[in-house]
């Protein structure tokens, strides 16, 4: 039986959901809040903040962006990257966030890939285009920015200095309505294999996420991290996932924002201070560094709420977090979702748990938000019951994942298939509807016909107090098929090896939480575990390494 649909009026304003709306209520709210750059000390009312969003919409038509146009970002987290978080996709062109942090041929890949058209950089990245810049295949512009009164000088011809374009063009911009469904925003997201590949969201993903966000992060009264009192400050890259969305929410809400340019453990705590930070989010390696500065030691970090996604965040780091006084929760997501899938969920009555009690929950993925539908499968496809026990690869459907991989069908069918977005980890719900990650399918290691969880071991290392970071992986055994090796970094002064390890874990194995096939057959102490380039562990270069 069809539904019903009734014909609108016919000159009933059809709404698109864009991105230049979550705009309109930056200035209502925002009142004498302020965007902070921490690299440079500068600060702009949210009415200075939407000049300048014109003015950068004038400086981009005037140098030729057309709607569909692609336009690259090369620069650190500052408010210039905010501005065009709002200006590019509100011209109608595309924001590429170009991950610095990539190897030169993979950066050009990804542009070449993207057909960037116009691309802002940063002086810091000046020298890496003018090597690659021969191998750029549609770009047809620069725009220079800088931190300096003085731009460096580009071997190559630019379009002119950012902020000198900004102060010659107009502060009014007529932004256009057009199809919500137009894509917005577009980066890459590396694998194990293969060259990155390319991600992308509309704007009505974009703006369906934000409200989400939102919500999320502030209807909890255990754990409030956005309201109107917040002071907020990304320490998640800008071209990571759009700093996982919260940029987009802190100017929608009006909030005071703090950009702190190129992270830097004792800047990051110095802005804490100076511009009482409330909120902020980061993958955990960049919360150990921030525990464990020395700089920082004697510091209450009282009032700081903290968001952790991209790995997983051990009791060990949670713990010692909360002893500093930061209220840490765990996000759930990645590149393909926008992120946000889950987050941790506090009771009411969280403030009567123990230590240990809140640090269970703060660890584990949490509940989905809402919008999203959350299930897991077995390697067949078949749906598994929500028992808290049955474990299989969590696959999600909600409206802001990306719909494929730029230009490769192939992958994005196999992202896609039967459906569901599926998201390569491995993972079990309970009848609560709280997600614990056991680990990556890719990482989950079988030894002796056993599987065991590599996160639920390294979450068990973490725990020991000498100990900064760990890395479990599984390398191949001619007699058990794969055996767990520990990769380690050990707080100053202190002796670590295998026995003590083994020592650690006993009493877990006593309690029945692991299997004695679990403790790692080495443990290799490093001064720093290998990173992604957008922080997280990287177990590819691990396996490498313990193998070599």
């Amino acid at each position: 039986m069809p539904v019903k649909t009734i014909k609108p009026t016919a000159d009933a304003y059809q709404y698109p959901l864009l991105i230049k709306q979550l705009l309109l209520s930056s200035q209502r709210y925002g009142g004498d809040n302020e965007i902070v750059g921490g690299n440079n000390g500068k600060r702009y009312s949210y009415a200075e903040f939407y000049q300048r969003v014109q003015r950068l919409a004038n400086v981009l038509t005037e140098a030729g962006v057309k709607e569909g146009d692609t336009v690259a970002v090369l620069d650190w987290d500052t408010p210039r990257y905010l501005e065009c978080f709002f200006a590019i996709p509100m011209i109608g062109a595309v924001l590429h966030t170009v991950n610095v942090r990539l190897a030169p041929e993979q950066i050009v890949y990804t542009m070449n890939h993207a057909e960037d058209d116009i691309v802002l950089v940063h002086d810091d990245f000046v020298p890496l285009l003018a090597q690659v810049k021969d191998q750029l295949t549609t770009v047809k512009g620069y725009i220079q920015v800088t931190d300096q009164e003085q731009a460096v000088e580009a071997p190559f011809e630019v379009l002119g200095e950012y902020e000198q374009l900004l102060a010659g063009a107009l502060a009014e911009f007529d932004f256009p309505d057009f199809d919500e469904n137009a894509v917005a925003t577009t980066f890459y997201t590396t694998g194990t294999t293969g060259n990155p590949k390319g991600v992308f969201f509309t704007h009505r993903q974009l703006v369906l996420h934000t409200m989400t966000l939102a919500a999320t992060t502030s209807m909890n009264d255990s754990m409030q991290m956005l309201q109107a009192s917040s002071v907020y400050m990304p320490i998640t890259p800008m071209f990571h996932v759009h700093a996982w969305g919260v940029p987009y929410v802190a100017t929608m809400m009006g909030l005071k924002q703090v950009y702190p340019g190129r992270y830097d453990p004792a800047t990051l705590v110095k802005l804490y201070l100076t511009e009482k930070v409330t909120f902020s989010h980061c993958v955990p390696t960049i919360l150990q560094m921030i525990v464990s500065n020395e700089g920082a030691q004697n510091i209450d970090f009282s009032g700081w709420n903290v968001l952790i996604g991209g790995s997983a965040l051990t009791e060990g780091l949670a713990s010692a977090a909360l002893d500093r006084g930061i209220q840490v929760y765990t996000g759930y997501g990645m590149s393909e979702t926008c992120p946000l899938l889950s987050t941790s969920w506090l009771p009411i009555n969280a403030n009567d748990l123990s230590h240990d009690e809140q640090v269970a929950l703060r660890t584990k993925a949490g509940k989905p938000v809402p919008f999203v539908d959350m299930q897991i499968i077995d390697a067949n496809g078949r749906f598994l019951p929500h028992n808290g026990e049955d474990m299989g690869e969590v696959v999600v459907r909600t409206p802001w994942l990306t719909q494929g991989y730029l230009k490769e069908p192939e992958k994005g069918a196999e992202l896609w298939e039967n459906g569901w977005l599926h998201t390569g980890d491995v993972g079990s719900i309970d009848a609560d509807y709280t997600l614990q990650i056991r680990d990556r399918i890719k990482d989950v290691i079988k030894t002796g016909g056993e599987w065991v969880s590599s996160l639920d071991i390294e979450n068990l290392i973490s725990q020991h107090p000498d100990i900064e970071l760990t890395a479990v992986v599984g390398l191949p055994d001619d007699e058990w098929g794969e055996r767990p090796h520990a990769m380690i970094s050990v707080r100053p002064g202190k002796d670590i090896n295998r026995d003590v390890i083994a020592s650690h874990l006993q009493p877990f194995i006593d309690a029945g939480q692991i299997e004695k096939w679990a403790i790692p057959d080495t443990v290799t102490v490093v001064e720093d575990i290998p990173r992604t380039s957008v922080g997280k562990i990287d177990k590819k270069v691990i396996r490498q390494m313990l193998q070599s």
